[in-house]
């Protein structure tokens, strides 16, 4: 798919500027809404109908229509899923009454239990059954690829050459969770691409640094 993770380096999107709730010691929110909208993406979240790469596709289409704001996109991208798993319908949502009883066997995370929920966190790191493939300095190549389903690989880096410049462990490959295929932990690295190598010899920028899971990359013979 290839759409939000594009938008930094494609031309007509402009470019990435920082939002004033990004600024150090600024409030996270615009307005006390989005701190409903994030409560809401939580506890959704944790009744396990479905993953943060699901989630994903769902907000990379989202960003690409006109909506301002990170929590609208995340706003929409919710009901879009909620829609999609049969937890509500499209009227019940714009009506904001439930037309039919709710979906059972649901899990459920109380009120009493976020905090400590989110301050226990979860581990991000899996075991893989191979060795990493690459190591520090290697150069590789990144793979020309279009997928129709989620990927992290943005367009701008596909079919380029770069360096290895950190190897992360293993990870959750978000290209096959997203689809429900499981997690299928993969490699990840920190790639190192000449920025002129992304986007010509008169960029402004010099260095771009990528996360590239493992299926990304194929080695390049530095002879």
């Amino acid at each position: 798919m290839n759409a939000a993770h594009d938008m930094g380096g494609m031309q007509a999107f402009g470019p990435v500027t920082q939002d004033a709730c990004d600024a150090p010691g600024a409030l996270p929110f615009h307005a006390d809404w989005e701190r409903h909208v994030l409560a809401v993406t939580l506890v959704m979240g944790a009744t396990g109908q479905w993953n943060i790469d699901t989630h994903a596709p769902r907000v990379k289409a989202c960003r690409l229509r006109n909506i301002s704001t990170a929590r609208e996109i995340w706003f929409e991208g919710l009901k879009k899923l909620i829609v999609d798993k049969g937890l509500a319908s499209a009227d019940e949502i714009a009506s904001g009454k439930a037309h039919d009883a709710p979906k059972p066997n649901m899990r459920v995370i109380q009120a009493a239990d976020v905090r400590a929920a989110l301050l226990r966190g979860s581990p991000i790191e899996r075991a893989s059954a191979s060795a990493a493939r690459f190591a520090i300095d290697d150069i590789v190549r990144t793979k020309q690829m279009n997928p129709s389903t989620h990927t992290r690989l943005p367009r701008y880096c596909r079919d380029k050459r770069g360096q290895i410049v950190a190897v992360r462990g293993a990870h959750v490959f978000p290209d096959a969770n997203a689809l429900g295929h499981g997690e299928h932990p993969q490699w990840l690295y920190t790639v190192r691409f000449d920025a002129a190598e992304l986007w010509g010899a008169d960029t402004t920028v010099s260095l771009v640094y990528v996360d590239c899971w493992e299926p990304y990359l194929e080695a390049v013979d530095r002879t």
